[in-house]
Order: structure tokens, then C-alpha cells, then sequence
């Protein structure tokens, strides 16, 4: 990318300005001394933890005094700080150094077991469709940190509950084993998981009773303390768990995934799950990705790769997209043979209202809100972006305005039964979180008044009075983003009409990973073909960091 394709921020400008203000460079100095600050500014707001540099650039700011090189582990107090030939700011280097000095640390750790392998013959049988996930345990068993990564439906959650039951019978003392996730959704996801595989453990009530089946959010577990970046718990208050298990950890920043390693106490274990080809963190980093691909970490990690949940078409464009082989992909959507894959071929917004007309009659039919809930979360429209032509924002509208035109919904107010939102800003006070879906109906209980009905983690409800929601949007659509964590019988990608920035093939691929049954898509051939061959290049120096 060149400066002419960057859309620099004010803020970008203005803290290279201010760092050059304190230059002694001639105005030519201090011009290029600005590019190259308001480049890093702006690729960390990108993704990206770091800027690669010629030995120009090094040079120059090394003579600026406001940079460091990175040397035994620490680095002065500069803003800029420069390691082999990558460009920090000062706190993303400080998040990934910290990050690979912590896991370094736990990584040596390792755990002798005895009697391991009966163990594992008792939890995993000798079918071959399990031996990766018995080779996954095993690893988790012996080491102080471990990653379990593979695609939907290899049983990462399935494993890790076999693996909490294993290491409690190998303790001395019950472990407090804390279980977290990025987002709402993913906790909601692992805590159905949890609670579904721990009644099929072929161990004791005893051991059951001591693997917890509530799951929180990272924020949460850590104690968030908005509107500050930082936590309650941190190094000198660590976290009181001898065992932290994350799901979905491909969307764990860089700054949270460090600030988590940085509050488990010492000689904590730590267990990350996730699929390494999704797409990365919002925020800078790809940590997940990195630390797989790490040469000093390859006995802590282990990939699962047989699907248990996802086969036929589905699976089969799953791995073409990730593979980059367009043609194929292309030609699994076009051929037809599989109901479950195909291009859509009916007017788009007349088909997202025929999906509706489910929980909209459960509402009218004064149903209770789990079914409701369950009916509407069938069926979800993903986009790749959120303004423009079938975009969020443009889908959202029209799909509403079709509703009503059909009277299935009455828009004479900003609320209105059967309103779908989520929930786009943080409210701990309240338990609603940013990508918290909730659906606006009649309290059948009290009045009748319009309420906005929450399902929580633990699957109970929380109903809250329209103007008391935080700030929130209606989701007939969501972006592929924010559907991370979730999964629907049937999901509906909708591509915009053409090639921008953000399609890529880990966009692509976690979209079509959250459909259980049916996908179908609406796109340009060339626009998919182009999305599919555009690959994530997040800079980091986070894998560097662990070379032999």
C-alpha cells in the first residue's frame, strides 16, 4: 500500500507532528520523519502491531532521539521503538514483547504424568475418527500452555471438557478452572457446549461437579474498567484461577491477550481455542495465527483436523476458499448438486423477509421468547461491509421497508415488535455487551408494553425497557465481523457489487463456517474470485520472537 491509497486520521497527523515538533531536523527531515510516524499510527489502526523499515528510515529516526532499538528484553522510555527492521509504537511493542516473554516462560514449563495413557484410553476410545483429539489432550495434560486449533466441528470444546475432567482427577486439590471467550456470543456458545458434553464424561459426579459450566467474556474476567484500557486484575493482582481455558481466540487482540497473560498467577495454566484461518482480531495483532505458527511452540500446539459437525458442500467450499482456489469455490456455489451450497437465485430482499415470517408469527402468536429467539437465530444475512450497496446498513433498511410494506411490522416507531438489534456499545452496569443480540416484543408478563429480550450466557433472560438499551442497531443483517462466535442453520453472504479493502479469504471463510445446513451467496463472480485470492498480511514480529 502506498501513502497515496492511506487515508490518514487528524489523529495520525497530529501525534507525527507533535513527535517532529521536538526534532531538531530541517523541514525535509522532519517531512520524512512525519510519513513514517503517520504510516506506523496508522497500519496499528489497521492491524497491523508494526511498519517495516529500509535503513533510511532506521537511520533517520534513530538520529531523531525519539526512537530506541529493543535491547535484553527492555527498551528506554521513547515513543518509537525499532527491533530488526520493524517500527513500534511504544505500547504494541511492549503488549508483544511481554506476550512472547510470558508464553516463553510457560511453554518451558512442561508436567509429568503417570498412568497418562490409561487415562486417555478411559476418555477417548480407540476409533481413529478420535486419535487427534487424544493426541490434543495428552499435549494439554503435560504442558503449562497449550493451543488447540482446528476448523468447525473437529471438537476443540468436546476435547477441552475431557481435558478439564483429566486434570482434575490429577490433581492433589479441586483446580478453580476459569472458562472466558471473547464476545457474549462465543461464551453463550461455549457454555451450551460445556454443559452438553460434561453429563457424557466417563468420570465421577465428584469430578463433574468441579468442571464449571458459566462462561464470561475476557472484559469480564479480568474486570474491565471502562472508560480506562485498563483491568482490575493484572500482574500485581493476578487472577485467583490455576486454569484458564479461552475459546474463539483468533479474535483476541494483541494489548487483551497480553493483559490476560500478564493477571494468571504464577504457575497457571492456560489453554487457547480456536481456528487459526478465521479472521483475525478487529483490533492490532494475530496472535492466534502467530503463536501456531511459532517455531519454539510447535509442542504446545496442536491442530485438529477431522470434522465431526461440517462435511459435503459446505466443508468442501470451506476449503477452497481457505486454500485460495477460486475456480473451484466458484464452481461448488454454481454447480447445483448440493442444496446445501448455492448461489441465490430469488430478488434478495424479497427472500430475507420470507425468513422472517417465522418468529414474526411467534410474536403475534404471543410464544414465549426462547422459542422466538431460536427461530429468528435460524437464519442471519452477513455482509462484508456496513455502508454502501448490500451493505449492513442498505440491507437493514430494505428489509424493513419490505416488512412493512407486507404489514408483518409497523415502522410508525424507532421500536417496534419484533425489532431485532444488537447491541453496538458496552454497558457492564447493565450485563449487555457490544455484539448482544436481543429482540423487541410485548411483555406478555405485565402490560404488554414494548421491552427489549436478552438471552444471557446462561441461558436465562433479561428483559430491559427500550431507552435503557445502550446504543444498539437493528440486524435483519450483521457483518461477517461481528458474527464470529455464532453459527446459524443457514447464513446468507452478501458480497457488495465491487472489489474493496476489506474481502479477503479468511472474510470469506469465517462466513461460511457459521452456517450448520445451508449457505447461500450473493456475489459477482469476479468479486468472490478477487475476495477469495486477497489474503490477510497482518505485519507483526510476534512468531519472530520465538525462532530456535
Amino acid at each position: 500500500m502506498t501513502d497515496d491509497d492511506r487515508s490518514f486520521s487528524r489523529l495520525d497527523a497530529a501525534f507525527a507532528r507533535f513527535l517532529s515538533q521536538r526534532t531538531d531536523f530541517d523541514p525535509g527531515q522532519k517531512q520524512a520523519f512525519e510519513a513514517i510516524v503517520m504510516t506506523a499510527s496508522y497500519e496499528q489502526n489497521q492491524g497491523h502491531s508494526c511498519i517495516r523499515l529500509d535503513d533510511n528510515a532506521r537511520t533517520l529516526l534513530l538520529a531523531s532521539g525519539l526512537a530506541e532499538t529493543a535491547a535484553a528484553g527492555q527498551a528506554s522510555p521513547q515513543p518509537l521503538i525499532i527491533e530488526q527492521d520493524r517500527l513500534y509504537l511504544h505500547r504494541y511493542w511492549h503488549y508483544e514483547n511481554r506476550l512472547a516473554m510470558k508464553i516463553k516462560a510457560m511453554a518451558q514449563t512442561g508436567h509429568s504424568v503417570e498412568k497418562l495413557d490409561a487415562m486417555l484410553d478411559r476418555y477417548f476410545d480407540a476409533l481413529d475418527q478420535n486419535k487427534d483429539q487424544r493426541e490434543a489432550a495428552k499435549m494439554a495434560a503435560t504442558q503449562s500452555f497449550s493451543i488447540i486449533t482446528g476448523g468447525p466441528g473437529t471438537g476443540k470444546t468436546f476435547t477441552v471438557v475431557k481435558i478439564l475432567a483429566l486434570l482434575q482427577e490429577l490433581a492433589e486439590q479441586p483446580l478453580h478452572i476459569a472458562l472466558a471467550a471473547p464476545t457474549g456470543k462465543a461464551a453463550m456458545r461455549l457454555q451450551e457446549s460445556i454443559g452438553f458434553s460434561k453429563a457424557k464424561l466417563p468420570c465421577s459426579e465428584a469430578i463433574k461437579n468441579h468442571i464449571p459450566e458459566t462462561v464470561t467474556t475476557l472484559h469480564r474476567l479480568l474486570g474491565a474498567m471502562p472508560p480506562s484500557p485498563y483491568f482490575r486484575h493484572d500482574a500485581d493482582k493476578p487472577l485467583v484461577y490455576d486454569l484458564v481455558v479461552v475459546d474463539e481466540a483468533s479474535m483476541v487482540d494483541l494489548a487483551l491477550m497480553s493483559k490476560l497473560l500478564d493477571a494468571l498467577k504464577p504457575g497457571a495454566r492456560l489453554i487457547l481455542l480456536g481456528d487459526k484461518d478465521q479472521l483475525a482480531s478487529v483490533e492490532s495483532g494475530a496472535v492466534l495465527a502467530d503463536l501456531a505458527i511459532a517455531e519454539a511452540l510447535q509442542n504446545n500446539v496442536y491442530t485438529l483436523k477431522k470434522s465431526h459437525r461440517f462435511g459435503g458442500a459446505i466443508k468442501e467450499l470451506a476449503e477452497a476458499v481457505n486454500l485460495q482456489q477460486d475456480e473451484l469455490a466458484w464452481q461448488i456455489l454454481s454447480d447445483g448438486d448440493d442444496c446445501a451450497v448455492q448461489c441465490l437465485d430469488e430478488d434478495l430482499i424479497d427472500y430475507v423477509a420470507a425468513q422472517q415470517a417465522e418468529y414474526l408469527q411467534l410474536i403475534k402468536a404471543k410464544a414465549g421468547f426462547e422459542q422466538i429467539y431460536q427461530a429468528f437465530s435460524r437464519f442471519q444475512v452477513l455482509c462484508s461491509n456496513r455502508q454502501g450497496k448490500n451493505s449492513v446498513a442498505d440491507i437493514n433498511y430494505r428489509v424493513e421497508q419490505k416488512l412493512a410494506e407486507q404489514q408483518r411490522i409497523d415502522l410508525s416507531g424507532l421500536w417496534y415488535p419484533g425489532r431485532p438489534v444488537m447491541v453496538s456499545q458496552n454497558n457492564p452496569a447493565l450485563h449487555l455487551y457490544n455484539g448482544d443480540i436481543g429482540i423487541c416484543m410485548p411483555d406478555n408478563v405485565a402490560t404488554g408494553k414494548l421491552m427489549v429480550f436478552f438471552q444471557r450466557a446462561d441461558g436465562s433472560v433479561k428483559k430491559y425497557l427500550p431507552a435503557r438499551v445502550p446504543h444498539c442497531e437493528t440486524v435483519f443483517a450483521m457483518t461477517i465481523h461481528k458474527s464470529q462466535g455464532s453459527e446459524f442453520e443457514e447464513a446468507l453472504i452478501v458480497l457488495p457489487d465491487a472489489v474493496n479493502p476489506v474481502l479477503t479469504k479468511e472474510l470469506l471463510y469465517t462466513a461460511i463456517t457459521r452456517a450448520k445446513k445451508t449457505i447461500k451467496l450473493v456475489a459477482d463472480q469476479a468479486v468472490f474470485a478477487a475476495a477469495v485470492r486477497q489474503k490477510i498480511q497482518r505485519t507483526t514480529g510476534l512468531a519472530d520472537k520465538f525462532k530456535v
